[in-house]
C-alpha cells in the first residue's frame, strides 16, 4: 500500500473544493520518487531554483539559488547536488539544513514555461569531494528526493533575457565581488577575504 502524499490539512481543503479525486489522479500520474529522463535534462539546463527550508521549530525560509547550466548535478536516480556559493554569510538555508534536513526545491524555466518540484532530505558536507568539480562552491548540498513532480505552468509570467548573471560562478569566468561588501557599515564584520576588495 502506497502512502498518500496528502496530509489532513490538504485533504480538508480538497474536500471543501471537491478536488480530492483530481488530487489523487495527479499523484497517480505525475508523482514519482526517481528522476525521469525529462527531469534530468530539465535540471541539467537549469540556471536557477528556489529552495525552501525550515528551522528546528518548523519556521520556513525560502531562498533563490542561481548558477550556470549544470550547477545542479544529478548523481543518481534519486540524488542531486548543488553548490553553495559565497553570499551574505548568514547561512540561513544551510544552517536550517543542519537542524532540519527537509527541503523543497522549485525549478522554474520562465521562458520555456515549465517547472518541477523536488521534495526530499538534504545534507551539507563541509568537505564534499564534489566541491572541486563545482566552480565557486564553498559547500555542497546533496538532496535525496522523496517526491518529484511537475507543476502546472499556467500562472508563470514570461521573462525575457537569456544572459547569465555576471555573479554566476563558472569555468573561465572571474566573478566580481558583491557591491554591498564595499559599504563601510559592513567592513568591520566582513571576513578578511572580503575586506577592501
Amino acid at each position: 500500500m502506497t502512502l498518500s502524499p496528502y496530509h489532513d490539512g490538504m485533504r480538508a481543503l480538497q474536500d471543501l473544493r471537491d478536488t480530492r479525486a483530481l488530487a489523487d489522479r495527479l499523484a497517480e500520474i505525475t508523482l514519482r520518487q526517481v528522476f525521469s529522463e525529462d527531469d534530468r535534462g530539465f535540471i541539467a539546463r537549469a540556471t536557477q531554483f528556489f529552495l525552501a527550508t525550515a528551522d528546528a521549530e518548523g519556521r520556513p525560509e525560502c531562498s533563490y539559488k542561481g548558477g550556470a547550466p549544470g550547477f545542479v548535478r544529478l548523481l543518481d536516480d534519486r540524488t542531486l547536488a548543488f553548490p553553495d556559493y559565497d553570499g551574505n554569510g548568514m547561512y540561513r538555508s544551510l544552517g536550517n539544513l543542519r537542524v532540519n534536513p527537509h527541503v523543497g526545491m522549485l525549478f522554474v524555466d520562465f521562458e520555456g514555461r515549465q517547472r518541477i518540484r523536488v521534495n526530499g532530505t538534504a545534507s551539507v558536507d563541509l568537505s564534499d569531494p564534489l566541491q572541486r568539480e563545482l566552480p565557486g562552491a564553498v559547500f555542497v548540498v546533496r538532496v535525496t528526493a522523496r517526491e518529484i513532480f511537475p507543476n502546472c505552468p499556467r500562472y508563470l509570467h514570461p521573462v525575457t533575457g537569456g544572459d547569465l548573471c555576471e555573479h554566476a560562478p563558472r569555468v573561465g569566468h572571474e566573478v566580481p565581488g558583491a557591491a554591498w561588501k564595499q559599504y563601510a557599515v559592513f567592513q568591520d564584520v566582513l571576513p578578511e577575504r572580503d575586506r577592501g576588495g
